[in-house]
């Protein structure tokens, strides 16, 4: 049985959540944005989809007036999440 493998990212002030799966690829967790959570095949595609993942987050968020994190609020923009890996 493969052992599955737990690592965080922070960038720009947003923790980002990995879990290398044991079947193969990485689920992501935004522990600041309660269930925003993505799957990639591997690591790029992971943070591709949690960065598409966010968009739609915060997308919800803005319409439902929901608080937004500061450090997620300062790095994210109209074109897109201001993040790089």
């Amino acid at each position: 049985m493969k052992k599955t493998m737990h690592f965080q990212v922070i960038n720009k002030g947003i923790v980002f959540d990995f879990t290398q799966e044991p079947e193969g690829g990485y689920t992501v967790v935004i522990p600041s944005l309660p269930g925003c959570v993505s799957y990639g095949k591997n690591f790029e595609e992971a943070v591709s989809m949690i960065k598409d993942a966010m968009r739609g987050y915060l997308a919800v968020a803005k319409k439902e007036g929901l608080l937004i994190p500061e450090e997620i609020e300062e790095n994210a923009s109209s074109t897109g999440i201001g993040l790089t890996f």
